[in-house]
């Protein structure tokens, strides 16, 4: 009994699993810290993997305030090219890197300023290449970035941290009640063990 209760305290720890490599959309991070380098994030899963196909990444930038749309940045495997002035030589290709079948379109925005505030669309044009006629794809998906003088600690990050105290000091109570409750067991045990051979050897001598 106290075995199987010290061993199903094990099965409350949380296992760890890696990911396979499956494509998976995430939504990109939206606060940046200035002066520090960011990445923002762009993934478009390819609906059909066994279909081979191509695609090239456009990311646009309108600044917060403002009216239209700058293009700021075009990839077409195996170049990346930088197309304002405002984000010269601060522009980083970060996504799919070794085929033009790209899911992942993330750049990294080096040396981050007040004025990289805004909202950045991230553009995939992919081309399916099927047997009887190719199909074309167009996925768009926005980003609306925050640049913060300084970091924060987000809410959820914090109720997880605390979560995940609460959880690992409640194990340790549960463990140590599990452990007096065997303790007790086996101390009341050995005790009816004894009265019982104490009374085996009293009934002899009465004998």
């Amino acid at each position: 009994m106290c075995f199987r209760l010290l061993r199903a305290s094990w099965c409350l720890f949380p296992a760890v699993r890696w990911c396979d490599g499956s494509c998976a959309e995430v939504d990109s991070m939206t606060e940046a810290v200035v002066g520090d380098n960011f990445q923002l994030g762009c993934i478009s899963c390819k609906r059909r993997e066994e279909v081979v196909g191509a695609a090239t990444v456009d990311w646009h930038f309108k600044p917060l305030g403002g009216d239209e749309f700058f293009h700021i940045f075009h990839y077409d495997y195996p170049t990346s090219t930088i197309l304002h002035e405002s984000f010269e030589s601060r522009l980083e290709w970060s996504g799919t890197k070794r085929t033009s079948d790209l899911q992942i379109g993330a750049i990294i925005i080096r040396n981050v300023t007040f004025n990289d505030t805004g909202t950045y669309t991230c553009t995939f044009k992919r081309t399916l290449f099927l047997p009887l006629q190719d199909e074309h794809v167009t996925i768009k998906k926005t980003v609306e970035l925050t640049v913060l003088a300084e970091a924060k600690r987000e809410l959820t990050a914090v109720v997880s941290e605390i979560m995940m105290y609460i959880i690992i000091v409640f194990l340790q109570l549960w463990l140590i009640g599990v452990l007096i409750y065997c303790y007790k067991k086996i101390y009341a045990e050995n005790e009816a063990r004894e009265a019982k051979k104490a009374l085996r050897s009293k009934n002899k001598r009465s004998r």
